[in-house]
């Protein structure tokens, strides 16, 4: 069995990492989590806060569903795999990452914001996630001019210091929470059974997940990449992958969970792969404290949805 906190083996990382660009150290960033309220902890996995006062920040966003974020200092753009960028609008809409995508930004930089469930992200923008994935997207675009009205005097009231970082998040938790529709009920059952079936193992088996869906397999195979952005097969593994790097970011790993991880990836080599492509670090540098951002959104708590 692998060691997987063995020092050889987090030095065997190294070459790979050198692959990834200069990122903004721990000691210049700031990052508030702040817990949703009851009303719309089904739509929203967290609140956030992130400043950062450098001239330069970079950094890379883990694969995620999505954001709705106020930008209300710094101009820059995430870089997506086919070479787009799209820019960091004030009042911007991030749609489900397929895979982890870098971010640089001209500060200093301040985000507020709010990291959707994939029900939240159905129920507060109505589009397809699949269709839509890999984009930032001016807010406006996606949920008309309310989400202008706002954002733009929260924006206001954080840099005139009248209004907390606080106060804006629970203020667009709060906008989330009445902008919200409806889903189909047999939809949120479906987005249940599918959040537990990729907790139940790093993993899953795609027979298990038939066998729970009210569906059928096609129905459940576009149906899970409405929702989720992906297919369900390439849907577990990006959870795999991020799950895998919350826990080798821990400082110890139990017995039970280092047979886990050696049991879901063919070799080290395609476990340090995976984990880079969804997660933006090699397992070396998940270790690193000079990476908050990336530590916080992989953090466990963060997975909630999943069980």
């Amino acid at each position: 069995m692998t060691d997987f906190h063995d020092t050889d083996f987090y030095e065997q990382t190294d070459s790979a990492a050198e692959a990834e660009f200069d990122l903004t150290p721990e000691s210049l960033i700031s990052v508030d989590y702040i817990p949703p309220p009851s009303g719309v902890s089904q739509y929203v996995t967290t609140l956030y806060h992130f400043r950062c006062d450098e001239p330069i920040i970079r950094d890379i966003q883990p694969a995620s569903i999505g954001h709705l974020a106020l930008f209300p200092r710094g101009e820059g753009e995430m870089r997506f795999p086919d070479g787009r960028g799209d820019p960091n609008h004030p009042i911007a809409m991030l749609s489900p990452l397929s895979m982890a995508t870098p971010i640089e930004v001209e500060g200093p930089f301040h985000a507020i914001g709010a990291a959707l469930t994939p029900q939240g992200w159905a129920a507060l923008t109505g589009l397809h996630a699949g269709e839509n994935r890999d984009r930032m997207l001016e807010a406006s675009q996606v949920l008309g001019s309310d989400v202008v009205a706002m954002g733009e005097p929260l924006i206001a009231g954080y840099l005139s210091g009248k209004m907390s970082a606080k106060e804006c998040a629970l203020a667009i938790g709060a906008y989330i929470e009445n902008k919200a529709r409806k889903l189909n009920p047999r939809h949120v059952e479906l987005i249940k059974t599918v959040n537990q079936w990729l907790g139940a193992s790093l993993n899953p088996e795609l027979a298990d997940l038939m066998a729970k869906a009210a569906y059928s397999e096609r129905q459940v195979q576009r149906l899970v990449e409405r929702y989720f952005g992906l297919p369900p097969q390439a849907l577990a593994r990006k959870y795999r992958a991020l799950r895998a790097a919350a826990l080798l970011s821990f400082p110890q790993l139990t017995p039970e969970y280092e047979a886990e991880l050696a049991d879901a990836f063919f070799d080290q080599s395609h476990m340090i792969r995976e984990i880079q492509r969804f997660a933006g670090r090699t397992p070396a540098r998940l270790r690193d404290d000079a990476n908050p951002f990336l530590s916080e959104m992989i953090d466990p708590k963060n997975f909630r949805e999943l069980g």
